[in-house]
């Protein structure tokens, strides 16, 4: 069944349709005021901690995926270079790294001007995506900044294909 089914009324607020896909995943999650959402999401190599706001100003729904990345001094400058070789590879989103917090972000924010409302499908493959870009670039990441590799070799990890069956 999709998320969509479990909503018919069509004025139902961004946030709710979140906190319903957090539930639907069982998703911890503490709603933090009408406009916003906090969520962890367990991943392969980290737990993601999602925020989600709404902004009436704007009519966007910002999304903010974070987590840890504590890189040893002098290595910042690779960090920026794997930063625009992944953001390279991103259509829908970007990584940001907040040095003072150490924190790696991923944002993206729907824009929904015009009074358009969002989907849960719409917003269950916002969730989706970011933590599977997450998911993605993490090694690449740390292979760069812990591993002392290059950044051309990092990215072929993140962008090796799998192949055959586990």
């Amino acid at each position: 069944m999709a998320l969509s089914e479990d909503f018919l009324e069509e004025d139902i607020h961004p946030i709710d349709i979140v906190e319903h896909i957090a539930e639907h995943h069982d998703w911890s999650f503490d709603r933090l005021g009408d406009d916003q959402i906090a969520m962890a999401v367990e991943g392969q190599w980290r737990t993601y901690s999602i925020t989600l706001a709404w902004s009436d100003y704007d009519e966007t729904l910002r999304l903010v995926c974070s987590f840890e990345m504590e890189p040893p001094e002098g290595s910042e400058p690779k960090l920026y270079e794997a930063l625009n070789a992944v953001n390279d590879q991103c259509w829908a989103g970007a990584f940001t790294y907040w040095a003072q917090q150490q924190l790696m972000i991923f944002r993206y924010g729907l824009v929904l001007a015009g009074g358009q409302v969002a989907s849960p499908d719409q917003i269950d493959t916002m969730i989706r995506v970011a933590v599977m870009s997450a998911e993605r670039f993490y090694p690449a990441f740390q292979l760069v900044v812990w591993g002392d590799r290059t950044v051309e070799d990092a990215m072929q990890v993140a962008i090796a294909e799998a192949y055959g069956r586990a």
